[in-house]
């Protein structure tokens, strides 16, 4: 059999498969530790317009099954971005997809069109799970309205392929992702971290400075991969799905629950090869049930 087909499209940005790193689990020393082209596309940590020092220590704790992390997003600024780290990335001439965070409507729309004049910058992630200052600080993904509002404005001001990252933290999920089609998303990404807790007993202080963080890990992933599946019978854009992958048959389960590509996470950093070896994986999947392109198998669930 040849060899099969596993490139995937995400609006009109088409990537040689369906694999990519989850938001704030890649970076540049990522690239020394594995084939990076081997992946679908490059996403590096979420970056916000101005420089961010995140949340006080600690700022990560294992639990069982999974992690928990308050880093808060802490980077350098969108200008240092530019000017020192999106030059590294451009030599392996791969989809590059900009993970962005925002305080408020208006944040994002500067950055947008920062980005917009760029090449090299496929798709644009709108990580919409932070808080919006201007509703009181509620994250803008727990709330239809401003949801649409921020992907409606942002997709007036760019060509490029606009992907919002959705917060499992509401009451359905599916209604986000409807109102993030209806303004003109190419494709949604769920989910992000679940919001918890952990507590040193011996101390009987929490274990992560900011009290709460996001969790994520094996633990999430029967969660994720329900919202992900009952996502893809509520919307036709594509569905990018995440959530406790560790290995190439956790991501056979999202493809055939409907998610047209998958983020790996948490599993980078136990294995920073994990995203080549899920690849590897697909493929001989592929091989061994005589499919001939992942399309096949995206949304395969059999039922009944």
């Amino acid at each position: 059999m040849q060899k099969p087909d596993l490139r995937v499209k995400l609006g009109s940005l088409t990537l040689q498969n369906p694999v990519m790193p989850a938001s704030g689990t890649f970076g540049v020393e990522t690239c020394k530790l594995c084939d990076i082209k081997k992946i679908g596309a490059i996403l590096p940590k979420s970056v916000t317009l101005h420089p961010r020092q995140g949340n006080k220590p600690p700022r990560v704790a294992e639990t069982t099954g999974g992690m928990l992390n308050a880093v808060g997003i802490q980077n350098k600024g969108l200008d240092y971005f530019i000017e020192e780290i999106l030059p590294f990335y451009m030599p392996y001439a791969m989809p590059m997809i900009v993970s962005i965070s925002a305080y408020s409507v208006d944040e994002f729309k500067r950055m947008v069109e920062r980005l917009e004049g760029l090449d090299g910058i496929a798709a644009i992630e709108l990580n919409i799970s932070c808080p919006n200052l201007e509703a009181g600080g509620k994250a803008f993904g727990m709330n239809s309205g401003a949801t649409y509002q921020i992907v409606k404005e942002v997709k007036a001001l760019t060509g490029k392929v606009i992907i919002p990252k959705l917060t499992p933290n509401v009451e359905d999920i599916t209604v986000i992702a409807k109102a993030a089609e209806e303004a003109g998303a190419d494709a949604v990404a769920l989910t992000n971290t679940f919001l918890g807790m952990a507590i040193d007993i011996k101390s009987k202080k929490p274990k992560l400075g900011n009290i709460i963080g996001g969790l994520s890990g094996p633990a999430i992933k029967p969660i994720s991969l329900r919202m992900v599946w009952q996502t893809a019978q509520k919307i036709k854009i594509p569905v990018i799905g995440g959530g406790g992958i560790q290995n190439w048959e956790d991501a056979i389960e999202y493809l055939l629950a409907g998610a047209s590509a998958i983020q790996v996470g948490t599993a980078n950093f136990t294995n920073p090869n994990s995203m080549v070896e899920i690849v590897e994986g697909i493929e001989q999947y592929m091989l061994q049930h005589s499919i001939k392109s992942v399309e096949e198998i995206i949304g395969g669930l059999m039922i009944g």
